[in-house]
Formats: structure tokens, C-alpha cells, sequence
């Protein structure tokens, strides 16, 4: 009787161990608005950051060293803006996610002692004050809601007018005392080596304060500090990289006889296989003679097209600003804006409520697919190809997986432990073109994306040059 038990027991539990677990959960009730608090330096949650900050940098992003380049044209920045003597813009690169952890680390801790070993002074203590979109704090999590609004971090809606965040905005950069840091990519990238795409906001922001400054009857220029963030690895890298592998092999089912081929076969494997279940989920013919981008794109349109229809919204307009829009719809369903509590609700609308939370994340999967995949129209990394980019590009084919399962940015997996390099460039004046500006916006605009996406193809340069 006993025996029988026990073999009960062990077949149950070969069962349940055998069952498909969903790779993410949908999100079944909406929930009340995200409050925080009006952005504020606290000193406490700046002390608690310098004890906490670098096992999380550790822990989450494999940050085990930062090593600075171009370090004259940051120290020079930052210390024109803590002098009063300029207005600092921060337009940094956001390729994989952490890089405002790791500058707001780096900025508050590391940068002053830096500076003063090269004989550098500053009259205050570096921070920088870093613009975020609201859905960070409603996806992030409560140490997030804590920390970003205590460490002078400002939120902005990325397609919704928002005046109150916009006056916050203008008001940092004319007022100071700290630089402003924003990623002029919109979101992360997923590439350190090339620049896919640039959004204008960090530009347009910059020349209107130029302007107001100027009509105010201030000299104080407006400057723009270009700044990439690169990572490099180890043998304990490679390391790791096996195990990310393997798991993205195990997800797409690769066979034995495919590991003996070369790395770059092994990718084109799964990278298909990806490629052909989001083909057949969205009903589009497979054809293999096709090039990979060319497929890639119509699974992006098909994606999209699927997320509006589930939201009752017309297919017009340019991608990304259809993906925002989207995405806002979808966050504001989940999470309703300016309800504190849904207890005063009818259980009629607490239910249709919840429909549309659940119709708002089965389409933001979607969005996740074409967030990601218009990244991931790159080519296979060559066999003798560099190990850092090798790195990357299997976390983007784990990406590709993760997303095609319903995963998102967060389901991204860090390769330990990696060597950081923060590459600063010659900083764009954006007062001494205010003439052009004046004489025609667009040009001036243009002009200066131009000499944004050259700075940062210099950080790309310089960066596999020393490196």
C-alpha cells in the first residue's frame, strides 16, 4: 500500500513537472493609476543608492567594470553646467536598457574623483537629472516608484500631451543646477554598433530653451553632450554566453547535429525557426527564399495591424508613432489613469473593466513583437565575428524568442560579467545656431540630428579603436 502510494506520488509529480507552463501570464484585472511624487534630490535615497547601486548594476546588467573615454569632453561639460557657465544636455545612448542606472551610478559616485585626478574641479557634486517615460514606473516595479522620483528623475508621456511634464522639463534645463539626460533613441535600441533610428525630441528641446534663454537676455548657451555606453567580455562572458545559447537552442529546438555546424549556422537555425512560428501566428505564407528582413517586415505590418484591430484603432501614419500611441492605449487600459480606486465601481464596470485589461495585454504582446523586431533586421554575426557582438546578438535572438512567447523587455538576459566603456564626444552648441534656427527650423533641426548620429558613429569608432 505504501509502495503504491509512493509511486502515485512520483507519477504526479512527473505530470505536473511535464505540463506546458505558460512562458508569461496575462494580465487578467485593471488596476489603479501609479502615484508618485513631484520629482526631489533626497539625501537619504542618494546614500541608500551608493550602498546599493553597484550590486545592482552587478546583479542585473553584469556591470563588473567601468572604464571612461573621452573623458576631457565630459569632465569639460559638467563642469561648465555646475559653474552656471552653460546648460547641459545629456543625449545618451540606450542600446540595452541600463544605461541611465549605470550614468546616474557613475555621474553621483565615480565622476568627481575621476575628474579630480586629471585636475579637475567642480563646485558641487556631479548628478544629472534623467527624463524617463511613464510606463517605466508603471511596469518597474515599487523600488523604481521610489527611488526615480527621489533621485530628481522627471516623467513624461511619449504620446500624449502633457504640458506639466514638458514645463518640468524646460524649467531643469534653464534653471539648473545639473545636467538633463535623455536617450534620443526613444526606447533602447538593442545595437551598440550602429545607430538604427533617432527621434528629435532631445534637439527640438534643446533649441527651444536655446531661444527662451536668449529672448530672457541670457548668454548662457545650450550644449549638447553626446554619450555611448559599449560593453566588452571575458572568458567568464563566453562562458555564460554557452548557457544563453544552449537555452535558445533547448526553445527552438535545435538539434544535436546542428551544434557541430558553425555558430553563425546554429543562429540562422533558431533565427528561423523564430521567424516561421510568427509567420504561421500571423497567417503569412513562408517562403525561405525570401530574404530575412523582407519577412521580418511583413510579420512587423501583420503585428501591428493585429494590435489595432484588437483595440478598435485605424492602421495610419508612420510606425513608431502608431506603436506609441498603441502603447499608451494599452498601459492606460491596464492601469487607469487618475482612478485612485476601483472599489466605487459597479461590478458591471469593474468586469468591463478588467475585459479591456486583458484585450490591452494580448495586444501589447503584439507591440512587443514589433517594438522589437524593427531592431532585428541585422545580419548574422559572422564566425570570426568580434565576441561582443556575438553577445549581442544572441541576447537578441532570445529576444526575438522571448517576445514571440509573449515576453517583453524585462525577459532580456544579461551576459556576466562585462567590462563598461563610457564613450563622452566633442559636446554641439545648439546656441551659437540659433541664427540658422531662426532662419529655418527644419534645416537647423536636421543639421543638428546630422551631427548627433555623427557624434555617435565617433563613439562607435573610438570605442572598437582603443578597444
Amino acid at each position: 500500500m505504501q509502495g503504491e502510494i509512493l509511486e502515485n506520488i512520483r507519477a504526479l509529480g512527473v505530470l505536473l513537472s511535464d505540463m506546458h507552463k505558460p512562458y508569461m501570464m496575462p494580465a487578467a484585472m485593471a488596476q489603479p493609476d501609479v502615484k508618485i511624487p513631484e520629482p526631489r534630490i533626497s539625501l537619504f535615497v542618494v546614500i541608500l543608492c551608493k550602498l546599493l547601486a553597484r550590486l545592482y548594476l552587478f546583479l542585473f546588467y553584469g556591470v563588473a567594470r567601468v572604464v571612461l573615454r573621452g573623458e576631457k569632453y565630459l569632465f569639460e561639460a559638467f563642469k561648465r553646467a555646475l559653474e552656471g557657465k552653460s546648460r547641459c544636455i545629456i543625449a545618451f545612448r540606450h542600446p540595452n536598457g541600463g544605461e541611465p542606472q549605470l550614468l546616474a551610478w557613475f555621474f553621483l559616485f565615480k565622476l568627481r574623483r575621476l575628474a579630480a585626478r586629471a585636475g579637475v574641479k567642480f563646485p558641487r557634486f556631479p548628478h544629472a537629472v534623467f527624463i524617463y517615460g511613464y510606463e517605466v514606473v508603471r511596469w518597474g516595479g515599487w523600488a523604481v516608484r521610489y527611488v526615480m522620483p527621489n533621485v530628481g528623475a522627471m516623467p513624461i508621456h511619449h504620446s500624449k500631451v502633457d504640458s506639466k511634464g514638458m514645463a518640468r522639463i524646460y524649467k531643469a534645463i534653464t534653471d539648473g543646477p545639473y545636467p538633463l539626460a535623455l536617450a534620443p533613441e526613444g526606447q533602447v535600441s538593442y545595437t551598440t554598433e550602429s545607430v538604427p533610428r533617432l527621434e528629435q525630441g532631445a534637439v527640438r528641446i534643446g533649441f527651444h530653451a536655446a531661444d527662451r534663454l536668449a529672448k530672457s537676455g541670457s548668454d548662457i548657451p545650450i550644449e549638447i553632450l553626446p554619450v555611448a555606453v559599449h560593453a566588452r567580455f571575458g572568458p567568464w562572458g563566453k562562458l555564460t554566453l554557452a548557457f544563453l545559447i544552449k537555452k535558445i537552442e533547448k526553445f527552438t529546438c535545435v538539434g544535436k547535429e546542428a551544434k557541430k555546424l558553425p555558430l553563425s549556422q546554429r543562429f540562422k537555425a533558431s533565427r528561423d525557426h523564430i521567424l516561421a512560428v510568427n509567420e504561421k501566428r500571423y497567417h503569412l505564407k513562408s517562403d525561405p527564399e525570401m530574404p530575412f528582413e523582407e519577412r521580418l517586415d511583413a510579420v512587423i505590418d501583420a503585428a501591428m495591424v493585429s494590435a489595432e484591430h484588437i483595440l478598435g484603432v485605424k492602421s495610419e501614419g508612420e510606425l513608431f508613432a502608431r506603436m506609441y500611441y498603441l502603447r499608451q492605449i494599452c498601459w492606460d487600459r491596464m492601469i487607469l489613469p487618475g482612478v485612485n480606486s476601483l472599489d466605487n465601481l459597479t461590478g458591471v464596470e469593474r468586469g468591463s473593466a478588467d475585459l479591456l485589461a486583458g484585450e490591452a495585454w494580448h495586444a501589447s504582446r503584439h507591440l512587443e513583437v514589433v517594438d522589437f523586431s524593427w531592431y532585428f533586421r541585422v545580419p548574422l554575426p559572422a564566425d570570426d565575428a568580434p565576441l561582443h557582438y556575438v553577445v549581442e546578438y544572441s541576447q537578441n535572438l532570445w529576444d526575438f524568442a522571448s517576445r514571440t512567447m509573449g515576453g517583453a523587455y524585462a525577459n532580456r538576459i544579461s551576459i556576466f560579467p562585462r567590462r563598461v566603456i563610457i564613450q563622452a564626444a566633442p559636446v554641439i552648441n545648439l546656441t551659437e545656431r540659433l541664427p540658422s534656427y531662426h532662419e529655418d527650423k527644419k534645416a537647423a533641426i536636421g543639421k543638428a540630428m546630422q551631427d548627433l548620429m555623427d557624434s555617435y558613429q565617433y563613439c562607435i569608432d573610438e570605442v572598437n579603436r582603443t578597444e
